[in-house]
């Protein structure tokens, strides 16, 4: 059975695409065959993270439109041959997006026999991410341990549980995960960031994983590959754990501790 989900947020820049490439690509690692869709037309910055950018001839809006057919806009991921990305356009309004013809792509993707498809949502409560939330079964909201973004996170989580199409039928509410990036346990030690505790305190949903802040977030996104390929790095482990908290596995928060570093570490450089 097909499970959509939705990678979402208030606030912009947090890493709703980071996290939505490298949480399909790891699915797909774990054998799941596994579909990201990019619904920030206009924009489009999916594709880059993914590295397929020069690949792209259609893109989701000509499939909705009927200008092209959805076999001819998947572009098949260069390391994993079941993950598959539907691009968003890059010329198109975001009213191009219909419920209709947004649904009518996900039940394709469904007839494909895709295991899972990822949303990856446009920040904010314009067209595209009512779109992006409204199919959803699971959304996994995307938020900076600062206030203002925990707190547009908030409004989120209220559009999910009034707007989304189990809302209106009056099923089972969309199950909902937080995800906290850019965090540093030194940042929080030093009380300049809210702690995981406190995020949770006030958005009150099942914590699925923490990203350590880190530059190599930025790299693997310049050069065009999910951060869950760096195996060697903290963020890669995090998204790691992330996969297989969703999946069902009983992993231990890792990342949230701050340990000061002991006296041969801060005479030889140590933070």
């Amino acid at each position: 059975m097909t499970r959509i989900v939705v990678v979402t947020s208030g606030k912009g820049g947090v890493g709703k695409t980071t996290t939505s490439a490298s949480f399909a690509a790891g699915l797909a690692i774990r054998g799941h065959k596994t579909a990201v869709i990019d619904f920030d037309v206009g924009l489009r910055n999916l594709d880059l993270i993914m590295g397929c950018e020069r690949r792209v001839v259609y893109d989701f809006v000509n499939v909705i439109q009927g200008e092209a057919t959805l076999n001819q806009a998947l572009i098949r991921d260069k390391q994993l041959e079941n993950l598959f990305i539907l691009p968003a356009s890059q010329t198109r309004d975001k009213d191009a997006l219909t419920q209709e013809g947004v649904g009518k792509v996900l039940d394709e993707l469904k007839e494909m026999e895709f295991e899972y498809i990822i949303c990856d949502s446009p920040a904010g409560i314009e067209t595209g991410a009512l779109m992006a939330s409204y199919f959803a079964d699971d959304a996994i909201v995307v938020t900076n341990p600062e206030i203002s973004s925990v707190r547009d996170s908030d409004r989120i989580l209220g559009i999910l549980s009034a707007k989304s199409k189990r809302a209106e039928e009056g099923g089972e509410p969309v199950s909902e995960y937080l995800l906290i990036t850019r965090y540093s346990a030194k940042r929080v030690a030093d009380g300049e960031m809210l702690s995981v505790s406190d995020v949770e305190d006030i958005l009150r949903i099942k914590l699925l994983g923490v990203i350590p802040e880190s530059e190599i977030v930025l790299q693997a996104s310049n050069q065009g590959v999910p951060v869950v390929h760096l195996r060697d790095s903290d963020a890669a482990h995090a998204y790691q754990d992330v996969v297989d908290r969703y999946l069902g596995k009983d992993i231990s928060m890792r990342f949230v501790d701050y340990e000061k570093p002991g006296l041969f570490k801060r005479l030889f450089g140590g933070k």
